[in-house]
């Protein structure tokens, strides 16, 4: 195909010159100073703002333009593709984007909105041209396979792309082993299978040796299937790649069977995880009803955040209380969680407990003086707060000789991490791989794909790496379990008003960016008008 030239986008170009001297790495603006900064506050000092009319902020991803201007672009193949010949619209208009936050007053600001995903009219790979390469990280989830697959056979089908390899055994995978050739016909059913096909792991990152590795065998596409820890892995890849003005796009596709990623609306293999652990609570509830005074103790995922065991106490209706990260707990004395269970047996007769692991762990830690230790993605490892729980109630009815109880504890976890995706995150696993590999095609770098009120959206890696999601205790979603359990709060007032948190604080703090006394670009800014760039 013949080369042809590139069309600025439309906003940016006024001062295209301005948004590239406030993107140089971090290490070349600072490092002279000794400054340090972690991933995140590295991206943070190189926010790729638009602002618009109405209070309308664009938190924009980078392309490979911004450090390769002289790019040529090539027509995106999908137009020839019979598939998408009834398509009324091929591809995604320059301007679509998809706001953060769906609810808003008659009064309110446009608010943040991030670049929408799709296929692009122009391409910047020519689909002989490309090498990708795919690398699963961190803890096994439902729906790995079916995302792998997806890239494989998108890119195949849809760019025409036949160099594809899978690195083995997550980021070290990439300088400590071979790759493995992938096309439609290897991964075919691997989306039939729970796991990854290619093998996983944590740590491992050496970010130089990562990115020898891209530079060595030619690799110029990366999608790289992980948690928090991973696309912040991901986002140094990217800046390296950035440093050394390689052509090649880092794409990130979030992964946590947690749904502790913020801005998303739920990870891939959530739903399945729900499901499964339906499985468990059904158990735990049968042994509790046909017992004595029986109690079913049911530990589930969410080491920092409750989510699973929230929506699957929801969608059980036969759990009576719900423990998780988020909402403080006490065992002893009037209110606590011991007194409860005991009003609830001589009510009942049984009762069902489910516990995110991540739940009580200050309570368990306090009580074996237990000192905190990581693992190797340097996340906290967790006492069992399933068996020290279990213990805890029986040591507390031991004391009254005349209640017998008897109970049961059921830990399903590796169980649901194992299984295959169900159908709802099938569907969405192969909505995230089209998204991710239209948004390489298309030049994009630096980011990940995800789903935002529904629609899938590039947002920037230091959106989803600076905080985790967590339940909002204050919130709706949260009093409607505590309806459906019949449970205390177990929080004083105190407690509540310090978890309450502003909706609005990124919003303000990009408007800040935006129109502060502080901002680098606030006369830029006036001097064009709504398409003034930070």
């Amino acid at each position: 195909m013949e080369a042809v030239g590139v069309a600025p986008a439309p906003v940016a170009a006024p001062v295209k010159k301005k948004l590239l001297d406030l993107e140089k790495p971090f290490p070349a603006a600072a490092a002279a100073n000794g400054a340090k900064a972690s991933p995140a506050g590295k991206w943070a000092m190189k926010k790729k703002l638009v602002g618009g009319d109405a209070g309308y902020v664009l938190e924009d991803v980078p392309h490979l333009t911004d450090y390769l201007p002289e790019l040529p672009t090539f027509p995106n193949p999908l137009q020839d593709n019979p598939a998408y010949s009834v398509v009324k619209q091929y591809f995604v208009n320059p301007d679509d984007t998809v706001t953060q936050k769906i609810v808003v007053h008659k009064t309110s600001a446009r608010g943040t909105h991030f670049r929408r995903a799709g296929p692009r009219q122009r391409v910047y790979f020519q689909s002989d041209e490309v090498n990708a390469a795919i690398v699963t990280c961190g803890g096994l989830c439902p729906g790995l396979n079916t995302v792998v697959r997806e890239l494989v056979c998108g890119l195949y089908d849809m760019y025409g792309v036949t160099s594809v390899v899978g690195i083995e055994g997550g980021y070290k995978g990439f300088y400590s082993k071979n790759t493995i050739p992938l096309t439609p016909k290897s991964v075919n059913d691997i989306h039939k299978r729970g796991g990854t096909v290619l093998g996983t792991s944590r740590g491992g990152h050496d970010t130089a040796k990562i990115v020898d590795c891209l530079q060595d065998r030619g690799i110029n596409q990366v999608y790289i299937i992980g948690g928090d820890g991973t696309q912040k892995g991901a986002s140094v890849i990217y800046e390296e790649v950035r440093r050394r003005g390689l052509k090649c796009s880092v794409v990130g596709i979030p992964k946590t069977i947690d749904n502790d990623i913020a801005v998303i609306d739920k990870s891939f293999g959530f739903d399945t995880a729900v499901e499964e652990a339906q499985r468990a609570i059904n158990a735990a509830h049968v042994e509790a009803e046909s017992a004595e005074n029986g109690i079913g103790v049911v530990k589930l995922m969410g080491r920092n955040s409750g989510f699973i065991a929230m929506y699957a106490t929801l969608a059980s209706r036969d759990v009576d209380c719900c423990l998780i990260p988020e909402s403080p707990f006490y065992l002893e004395g009037k209110g606590g969680l011991l007194e409860f269970i005991e009003r609830r047996l001589k009510d009942n007769g049984h009762m069902a407990i489910v516990v995110a692991e991540g739940a009580g762990q200050d309570l368990i830690a306090k009580s074996m003086n237990f000192v905190d230790t990581q693992d190797a993605s340097g996340n906290k490892l967790l006492l069992d707060v399933g068996l020290w729980l279990s213990q805890k109630i029986k040591d507390h009815f031991k004391k009254k000789p005349h209640f017998p109880i008897t109970l049961k504890y059921i830990d399903p976890t590796y169980m649901i991490r194992a299984v295959k995706s169900n159908a709802s995150d099938n569907v969405y696993c192969t909505l995230l791989a089209h998204s991710a590999l239209h948004g390489a095609m298309a030049g994009y770098t630096g980011f990940t794909v995800t789903p935002i009120n529904g629609r899938h959206a590039y947002i920037p890696f230091y959106r989803i790496t600076e905080k985790q999601n967590k339940v909002v205790i204050t919130d709706r979603m949260w009093a409607r379990v505590l309806c459906s359990t019949n449970q205390p709060c177990f929080l004083s007032h105190e407690d509540v008003e310090n978890m309450k948190h502003d909706d609005d604080e990124h919003h303000l703090h990009n408007t800040q960016l935006l129109e502060g006394e502080s901002s680098p670009m606030k006369n830029s800014a006036k001097c064009n008008g709504s398409a003034a760039v930070v």
